[in-house]
């Protein structure tokens, strides 16, 4: 029957690719993403942007006749690409990037690159002199002149499906199409953007794939140490592996897939499974080591583990849902994803594995393993069984409460959002930051863009109080620390106004009259206002995108909006990247806490529902909660912000961490029912339950640990964080666990 299911799932999963869309990638209820999604045409061009870098290589710069073809040619390449909104794509050759001056004939303007350019001496000399004319200078053209920009703004569908916009696609098309095509011809392409983050990302996951494949081989070698049974090392591995693919084929009949943030997830199933399916074969070598068949044994088993193991994994899918709280796609769908996997594993490792078990037992070399385990004297676990002693047990609390407070203190550092410049997701010698790097250095305009929307009735936009409102608000914007430059429809039109009146600054303001007003608007890009006139955005270069900065912004603009807007002109946030990053900021940051509250409040009520004793569930929630105030104090030493790579570890943890205490305490109950007193209870448990815990977290951060060397960097993040959650939780179930449970019941016996 498992084959009967398994194989179709197993279908399903070979078909599931890595995908990525941009709307998942952001908080969509967040009333700036709102803002951003109802104006979505006109603020396409500042916002789901790439940049395209074209970089003269052969030591001139792009004033020759080869570097313009070039150009021209990654123009066109970039144009016919799928999914590019191709009437606001930006180049030197497009039609809308476009001079203008004033003379005393009045207001002169034209095409950067002319109908009547010929590549010759004189046209390259007329195409600096209209570059410099259309103050293209450190935006679209390089500061030194050796190298120019293509902005290239994307659809969020593909126009040729209707499905939304496949990133690997569009960036694997780019790969192929320009950088293949143009690098090493005289010029190096460099791309920057949103789609070409989640492009490298999906692009790595066969780096992924190979730490899984790395980590499976690892723990597997480590299995067969700790046991030295072959048959319930492959076993275990292939029913962990099948319900990795279960849950995958699972994910695609649901039309679900694997985002570049979930992609982490079936090995996260796996570490689940290997975690409970350790506990079944530990109890399998004491049972058959003891005269049992492997028959009798798996009943044996089952019996014991069921409950307690049912109990964990409803911990660990508690964990998981709780992400729900936090309302970005992304992690969502990491959130259905991991439970899903969870209780696949439910039925795989509670019912398939104790069958398949009964059928291969344990071989001669495990049971010998196992009979020299019971030989053993355990020296080790002689003296942990002493934390249960007050004389032991009070010390340790007493430290573990200064640890507490350490962490308290430390984690005050703990940051919202990115904390460094170009891309967190990847190390800073990778290649798409030092693109980033070489635009920040080599351009003027930040690519760090916020970008604030004013809104009018119809043909208002340009009328005399609008343009007023728009006027203050920038002066206010420029006074923020982090702000570099701002740049609106209506420093176009001071121009232009000038312009207008021979070339005279004292005319440099707006006017009551609005023939004057319109006529100051006509020519402009359709970037800068809408066909309506109902929509003016106003975009803000920055400094950086680290979260003092976007709260300072943030923060200006709606003290400005609720001091100044009226019903007619709305002051709306936010898009640009750095907006739409303020407003996942700002849902990480509202949802922290109270996802940590519900995590631990509904893994507290399935301990307290299984164990019945408010004692033993504080006793069990007391070190899990230690390790995560201690792993976000961690972070704030290490530098790492809580975003959405980030956030998601903490419920990972605890969610996979409560497994150990449930089994320990499981155990260590049914000993205390036989009548032993506790420092001899607890070494019978250390002895069975204790050791398989250990080998459990030491084989976890074992495997985990190979994600430090990954070249995606919160990949490297969630690996350092987990290798410590991993430890620290079974640190915490083995010593602060049993101690908090002597002395909360140092007057009775242990269960309540």
């Amino acid at each position: 029957m498992s084959i009967v299911v398994a194989l179709p799932l197993l279908y399903l999963a070979s078909l599931l690719r890595p995908d990525a869309s941009f709307t998942r990638m952001i908080p969509t209820h967040h009333p700036y993403i709102t803002h951003y999604l109802k104006y979505e045409d006109i603020l396409r061009p500042q916002s789901n942007v790439l940049r395209v870098v074209v970089e003269s290589t052969n030591g001139e710069d792009i004033f020759t006749q080869s570097y313009m073809e070039t150009l021209h040619k990654v123009t066109d390449r970039i144009f016919y690409i799928p999914g590019v909104d191709r009437g606001n794509l930006k180049s030197l050759w497009t039609p809308n990037s476009k001079w203008s001056e004033v003379t005393t004939d009045g207001v002169r303007a034209g095409r950067i690159i002319p109908d009547t350019y010929k590549g010759d001496a004189p046209s390259l000399v007329q195409l600096r002199q209209n570059i410099l004319r259309a103050n293209m200078l450190g935006s679209l053209v390089a500061n030194d002149f050796k190298s120019t920009v293509i902005l290239v703004p994307l659809l969020e569908q593909d126009p040729q499906t209707g499905k939304p916009l496949d990133y690997g696609k569009l960036t694997q098309a780019l790969e192929v199409e320009v950088r293949e095509a143009f690098d090493g011809h005289g010029v190096q392409i460099r791309v920057i953007g949103f789609a070409q983050i989640i492009g490298d990302l999906l692009a790595a996951a066969a780096d992924v794939a190979l730490f899984f494949a790395i980590t499976v081989l690892l723990i597997s070698a480590v299995l067969y140490g700790y046991c030295r049974c072959w048959r319930s090392t492959v076993v275990t591995v292939l029913i962990c592996l099948v319900t990795v693919v279960c849950q995958l084929g699972l994910l695609n009949l649901l039309g679900l897939g694997l985002d570049p943030y979930s992609i982490l997830v079936p090995f996260l199933i796996f570490a689940i499974g290997i975690s409970h399916a350790v506990q079944n074969i530990n109890l399998m070598m004491s049972e058959m080591a003891s005269g049992a068949t492997s028959l009798e044994a798996s009943r044996k088993t089952f019996r014991a583990l069921f409950i307690p193991g049912a109990t964990a994994l409803l911990a660990d899918a508690a964990g998981f849902i709780t992400l729900l709280v936090i309302r970005v796609g992304v992690i969502e769908q990491l959130a259905i994803a991991a439970t899903i996997g969870v209780f696949v594993a439910l039925f795989t490792k509670m019912f398939l594995l104790p069958v398949l078990m009964s059928y291969v037992g344990i071989s001669r070399g495990g049971l010998r393993k196992q009979q020299a385990r019971l030989n053993y004297s355990w020296p080790i676990f002689s003296r942990v069984s002493r934390v249960v002693e007050p004389r032991f047990a009070w010390p340790l609390i007493a430290v573990s409460l200064l640890l507490l407070a350490y962490g308290y203190d430390a984690r005050q550092d703990l940051k919202i959002g990115d904390l460094n410049q170009g891309a967190p997701e990847f190390r800073a010698d990778s290649r798409y930051n030092q693109d980033n790097a070489y635009l920040l250095a080599h351009y003027s305009t930040s690519t760090d863009v916020y970008v604030v929307m004013l809104t009018t009735p119809k043909e208002q936009c340009v009328r005399f109080h609008a343009a007023d409102l728009a006027n203050q608000l920038e002066q206010t914007l420029r006074a923020v620390p982090g702000v570099e430059s701002v740049q609106s429809l209506y420093q176009t039109m001071r121009f232009n106004i000038v312009a207008r009146n021979e070339g005279n600054p004292k005319w440099a303001e707006f006017s009551r009259d609005k023939f004057v007003m319109n006529s100051a608007r006509a020519g402009v890009t359709s970037e800068l206002v809408d066909a309506n006139c109902s929509v003016a955005p106003i975009s803000i270069y920055l400094a950086d995108h680290k979260a003092e900065t976007l709260t300072r912004v943030a923060s200006a603009v709606s003290e400005f909006s609720a001091k100044y807007s009226t019903p007619d002109l709305q002051i709306l946030q936010a898009a640009g990247n750095a907006g739409i990053e303020a407003a996942t900021n700002e849902v990480i940051a509202s949802s922290e806490t109270p996802m940590l509250i519900l995590v631990f409040a509904i893994i507290s009520a399935v301990v307290l529902w299984e164990f019945r004793s408010l004692k033993v569930t504080l006793a069990l929630m007391a070190p899990l909660y230690l390790a995560t105030v201690l792993c976000e104090a961690v972070m704030a030493k290490l530098g790492l912000g809580v975003k959405i790579a980030t956030l998601p570890v903490v419920a990972l943890g605890v969610g996979i961490g409560v497994d150990y205490g449930i089994y320990l305490y499981s155990r260590l109950e049914g000993f205390l029912k036989q009548g032993m007193d506790m420092r001899t209870a607890y070494f019978q448990t250390l002895k069975t339950t204790g050791s398989s815990v250990a080998f459990t977290g030491l084989t976890l951060a074992l495997g985990v640990s190979t994600w430090i060397y990954s070249s995606i960097k919160f990949q490297a993040d969630m690996g350092l964080l987990l290798v410590f959650l991993f430890l620290w939780n079974m640190l915490g179930a083995l010593l602060l666990m049993p101690a908090l449970a002597a002395v909360l019941h140092r007057r009775k016996r242990l269960s309540s």
